[in-house]
């Protein structure tokens, strides 16, 4: 039996009423709530937490807002703590849902980034949040040492207590603008999961590398602009230096004919 059907039955509500879906993030809910279910939000948070007994609380994500990709969350229902652990590929997430975005829909690219990483590699996670890149690559590779950068103070305080909470010891976090931080080591691979308007941080990305390394370009496109779009914006920022896509893949829809896209690209510098 469906989530949905099973909270008809709990509620008595109509199916065309009730949220389909839900996000899981640690003990906590996550639904999206809409016309008639968000009257009766009440109600069906209340459901909610008699179908699954381990969660603790339930809550309304009406959308992301700012710079820093903020949730524009309300507590529905259950604990008043909006602050739980999640579990992802044996890492731990700590983590404030009211305060810090965790995408569930990015899981298969962190999952595939781990996988990408060869022993011995330095890397810059140039938008590193919480640690939603650099934990799994600490904790799942032989990757000699991670430069995590984070602007936010919120998400840079629970990616500092999930370095701990996961008994890492090759992450650097760094607070601070990007594009401000200056790193003497350079780096065979650089992260850019961020969006939208990744494209204004490339130079910066490039200025990480070693002559020749790998940069993940994150970005959002509308469909009638891929693949054109973000490769002439990747060689614009390339110059005369060398830049071969290795692969291009749609993460995720944002918005109809709206997509978060990744590019592995291996950036090569022109010798003089």
């Amino acid at each position: 039996m469906s989530f949905k059907q099973k909270l008809a039955d709990k509620t008595g509500l109509p199916l065309k009423a009730l949220p389909s879906s839900y996000q899981r993030i640690g003990d906590i809910i996550l639904i999206k709530l809409f016309g008639e279910a968000a009257r009766q939000k009440k109600k069906i948070s209340e459901a909610i937490l008699e179908m699954f007994p381990y969660i603790k609380t339930v809550c309304g994500i009406k959308g992301i807002s700012g710079e820093y990709r903020e949730p524009v969350v309300e507590l529905i229902a259950g604990d008043k703590s909006t602050i739980t652990i999640h579990k992802e590929h044996g890492c731990l997430f700590k983590l404030d849902v009211r305060k810090i975005m965790f995408s569930k829909g990015n899981l298969s690219e962190r999952r595939r980034l781990v996988g990408q990483v060869g022993p011995g590699e330095t890397i810059v996670d140039m938008f590193a949040g919480i640690g939603y890149f650099s934990i799994g690559i600490a904790k799942n590779t032989k990757a000699k040492k991670i430069y995590a950068i984070e602007k936010n103070p919120v998400s840079f305080g629970y990616l500092k207590e999930n370095i701990s909470l996961n008994k890492i010891k090759n992450i650097k976090p760094i607070l601070g603008d990007c594009r401000d931080v200056k790193i003497k080591e350079k780096a065979d691979r650089v992260i850019m999961g961020y969006f939208p308007g990744t494209e204004r941080f490339l130079s910066t990305a490039l200025s990480f590398l070693k002559d020749s390394g790998i940069i993940h370009y994150h970005n959002i496109y509308k469909e009638n602009e891929l693949w054109k779009k973000p490769f002439e914006e990747l060689k614009k920022a390339a110059h005369e230096n060398s830049i071969k896509v290795l692969k291009k893949k749609k993460v995720k829809s944002v918005a109809p004919h709206m997509y978060h896209i990744v590019i592995d690209c291996l950036c090569e510098r022109k010798k003089l």
